[in-house]
């Protein structure tokens, strides 16, 4: 963990560079293949919300709260309490909005949680900081914050959304932890564009190598910011998450960050299929290469603006490989696969993941239905193939035998160059 965090060293310190010149020649030949933090472009105007003073000498502080309170969102809450209390930007207390739930014990999960420090069901053993307030009122959490972080299953964002419209401080700004997307009849929406054009805010996206559980006990990690324009409210994001063990980094692209997020969930769901048939190491590598090509190719496909240099980010090969090595999709697709399909992804969700939601599967299925409406199946077979598996068309071994198709990259002009 020093070896990383001292990559992450501010340059600007001269007696590490007269004592480590050889060090810092090597880090500015590695920036060649790594990106910065953020891109040299040219500064904006910080917003009056998000300034560090006014002309009055009066501080305007950020007050966050986080939509969302399972593993992740519990996580989230943790690292964001960490650094309010520690910055003097940003108001001390941070909300969470909990769904509320009746524990066996017959005390409400929010009661327990402000008791207790603790989210007892989502995430035992962990304090989560003194400033963290759970609220089951959504309407009540948002009602005063500036900085809205949203962390819930993709799949409720629609209602969640319907429910904050006209709710929110004019001067809200978003960031979307969320992996998935929405399929409408006139195309696919990204969560993050859901959250802009339904509440008429700015949204960024936070996507990365990030198991929610080794961040909690706080193991080295890593996640990317995705930003539109505004540099100085992606920096505002990257100040709020990051700790000594948790470093962000930004980069201005948005959808790449996003459906990196979001699709990696199709691949890890193919790779657990490959581990409960016990197919080897050679084979899930060979897996997560093709889901690689695919997970570009498709992005590119949507969004000509996707960048090829996200894919080397954290949110981007990082996160696919965290993601089919030990997430909770490869953990519940290997069980499907030992049971050679015969108990459905909902009964085996329900009883291994404790009230936590599968997003690879109801990804997949989103996946196929844009795949399917523009003609594009035999270009993206493992993603195709993924959902005939999950819904039963196809048996868990198909994964390697229908994988290994080759595309036909005649279907679609100019597609040749996704891969």
């Amino acid at each position: 963990m020093r070896l990383l965090s001292s990559l992450y060293l501010p340059l600007k310190q001269p007696f590490i560079r007269k004592r480590f010149p050889c060090f810092f020649h090597s880090l500015s030949l590695s920036s060649l293949f790594m990106a910065p933090a953020f891109e040299d472009n040219n500064s904006e105007t910080l917003p009056s919300s998000f300034s560090s003073g006014s002309d009055d000498g009066v501080l305007h502080k950020s007050k966050v709260t986080v939509v969302g309170s399972g593993n992740w969102g519990s996580v989230a809450s943790k690292l964001i309490a960490s650094n309010t209390l520690r910055l003097s930007s940003f108001h001390d207390e941070v909300r969470m909005w909990v769904f509320e739930e009746t524990l066996p014990s017959g005390e409400k999960l929010t009661d327990v949680i402000n008791r207790t420090n603790e989210n007892v069901k989502y995430l035992p053993g962990i304090k989560l900081g003194k400033n963290v307030v759970a609220d089951p009122d959504l309407e009540n959490a948002v009602k005063d914050a500036n900085m809205l972080v949203f962390v819930t299953p993709h799949q409720f964002m629609e209602g969640i959304c319907k429910r904050l419209v006209g709710k929110v401080n004019g001067d809200v700004e978003a960031i979307s932890l969320i992996k998935g997307m929405e399929v409408k009849r006139e195309g696919p929406c990204m969560i993050s564009t859901l959250i802009s054009e339904q509440l008429g805010v700015s949204c960024c996206v936070l996507m990365g190598a990030n198991i929610a559980n080794e961040i909690a006990v706080e193991k080295f990690s890593e996640a990317t910011v995705g930003y539109r324009d505004n540099r100085e409210i992606a920096e505002k994001w990257v100040q709020l998450f990051s700790t000594p063990y948790f470093m962000v980094t930004a980069v201005q692209d948005v959808e790449g960050v996003e459906l990196c997020g979001t699709l990696k969930n199709v691949v890890a769901i193919a790779a657990g299929f490959v581990d409960g048939l016990e197919m080897g190491n050679n084979t899930k590598a060979a897996i997560m290469r093709i889901g690689l090509r695919e997970m570009r190719a498709f992005s590119k496909l949507l969004f000509s603006s996707v960048k090829d240099s996200t894919f080397f980010e954290s949110c981007g090969v990082a996160d696919l490989i965290t993601t089919c090595l030990g997430g909770r999709n490869r953990k519940v697709a290997e069980a499907f696969a030992k049971n050679e399909g015969k108990r459905s992804f909902d009964d085996l969700e329900a009883e291994m993941l404790q009230g936590q939601k599968l997003q690879g599967v109801s990804t997949a299925r989103e996946v196929y239905e844009v795949l399917s409406h523009r003609g594009w199946l035999e270009l993206f077979p493992l993603f195709a193939t993924v959902h005939e598996i999950c819904v039963g068309h196809l048996p868990p071994s198909a994964i390697v035998e229908y994988s290994e198709r080759k595309p036909r990259l005649s279907l679609l002009e100019g597609s040749t160059q996704y891969y």
